[in-house]
């Protein structure tokens, strides 16, 4: 699939709560193998669109499309299944397990299987081959040497990694980002997008990451979207959003 094809699109999207129209007729495109950035002050419905897009939230009007199929009003597990996975602002592992043990859950397993169990040699291949799999998966986050920790054990940025690893575990095609490096410390947060932009470089996985600190955010991205009330008010590459008066005057000041 070329780069140019559009993996995710919004029409015309919206959202209401009650009086106050939160995504106001919203379209987005997000190319395949892409970092977008999606960007604004708080209240913009930033959040609020990636929850339409993934299922969390049905909307009152528009379509959602993913690789071409219109997934609207779609649950949010059946999503998930498509290939469309997001993470939080608060990281939700399984606190109590390793980190190792979080990433093999989300990699899940074939199931019961009478018949296999009896074949020792077949379901132990499975394991080591997933055991591998969440080796590869935390090597490219920077986690493989913390894999016997338990979960609630790491640090800020450590969590939201993990987060990130359990979403590739997944098989995702698109990864939406809710604020990645929100809370932690800012010597890791360049760090966190370092990764995040070798994982989408090397395993062509498409990330759209909502995050308010466009100051570090910005030299990573490929496309930016910004929103302000409900709507998007500017589009463009990213050399382009700093110098924009209409994102200038959201940010400073009305």
């Amino acid at each position: 699939m070329s780069q140019d094809i559009n993996i995710l699109e919004t029409h015309n999207l919206v959202k209401r709560f009650g009086g106050l129209i939160a995504v106001d007729e919203v379209n987005i495109k997000i190319k395949k193998n892409s970092l977008t950035m999606l960007i604004g002050p708080n209240g913009a419905g930033k959040t609020t669109l990636v929850n339409l897009c993934t299922g969390v939230l049905k909307p009152d009007n528009g379509k959602v499309l993913f690789e071409g199929r219109d997934i609207t009003n779609w649950p949010p597990h059946r999503v998930y299944k498509a290939g469309l996975v997001r993470t939080f602002q608060v990281p939700e592992p399984f606190l109590s397990l390793t980190v190792l043990e979080n990433v093999l859950v989300a990699l899940g397993n074939s199931g019961e299987n009478p018949i296999k169990a009896s074949f020792k040699k077949l379901w132990i291949k499975e394991e080591e081959e997933k055991i591998r799999r969440a080796f590869e998966i935390l090597g490219k986050v920077g986690l493989d040497e913390f894999w016997n920790m338990e979960a609630y054990r790491l640090g800020a940025g450590q969590l939201k990694m993990l987060e990130i690893s359990r979403a590739l575990a997944t098989g995702a095609k698109l990864i939406a980002l809710d604020e990645p490096i929100g809370g932690t410390d800012p010597a890791y947060a360049n760090e966190i997008f370092k990764y995040v932009r070798n994982i989408k470089d090397t395993w062509n996985i498409t990330f759209l990451v909502i995050e308010h600190r466009i100051d570090i955010a910005l030299p990573f991205a490929d496309y930016v979207y910004v929103m302000d009330r409900g709507k998007v008010i500017f589009e463009g590459p990213p050399q382009l959003v700093e110098n924009e008066p209409k994102v200038i005057e959201v940010y400073i000041g009305r």
